[in-house]
């Protein structure tokens, strides 16, 4: 199977919602499944299980409900955040095996970059000791998931204090430069991309830039 991926550079996260659920509610049998990589405009988004919560905002930084999993997190420039597309009618996994093999194509691309990292039981995402660098978050409809995942390269994490990530009390977070200085969103956009794709048992993309 083909993954189309495309680069969507800096872009505001409401549009991108409504675009990535237009996609899936519209697709078909014969649509191709898509990856889609992105950083967002400051916004906090909240989960599914956390979609009462009655406030607009924090920090006057705007915050959203979604239809994601999980709970509350943070998006802003120097975070790569990456939707994945996927009919999973068409895959040798379901969904809670592709969260696995997400988390496990991020530790694996971590270790290239000399950063150990790990999963926690029962809190999806990717952790440096207690601090998460990494989180995941999937919706699915009609057996397609989207949704993704977000993972912190060099960026503002200042935002991230007026929140418990992900609704973890007193987690903190962390990013790539802490640990590697020459890092750039562009290399992660690559590197990570490969490491992604193979865990996914993909050889084969097709690449559409719209940036």
């Amino acid at each position: 199977m083909i993954f189309r991926i495309k680069d969507l550079g800096r872009k505001n996260y409401i549009e991108t919602y409504r675009l990535m659920r237009d996609f899936t509610f519209s697709r078909n049998c014969f649509t191709n499944d898509e990856i889609w990589l992105v950083e967002h405009f400051p916004v906090y988004t909240l989960g599914y299980s956390q979609r009462k919560k009655s406030i607009t905002n924090i920090n006057n930084i705007p915050l959203i409900a979604t239809d994601r999993g999980g709970q509350i997190t943070y998006h802003g420039p120097g975070q790569l955040v990456i939707y994945l597309l996927i009919d999973l009618k068409r895959r040798p996994y379901k969904v809670k095996k592709l969260i696995s093999l997400i988390e496990a194509s991020v530790i694996d691309y971590l270790k290239m970059q000399s950063i150990n990292a790990e999963k926690k039981i029962g809190a999806p995402g990717v952790y440096i000791e207690n601090s998460k660098i990494c989180a995941l978050g999937l919706r699915v409809k009609n057996c397609c998931t989207y949704h993704g995942l977000s993972i912190n390269v060099d960026m503002n994490l200042s935002p991230f204090e007026s929140i418990n990530p992900c609704g973890i009390k007193g987690m903190t977070t962390t990013q790539i430069i802490n640990f590697k200085k020459d890092i750039t969103i562009n290399m992660v956009k690559n590197e990570l991309l490969k490491y992604l794709l193979s865990y996914l048992d993909e050889t084969v993309a097709i690449i559409q830039d719209v940036a």
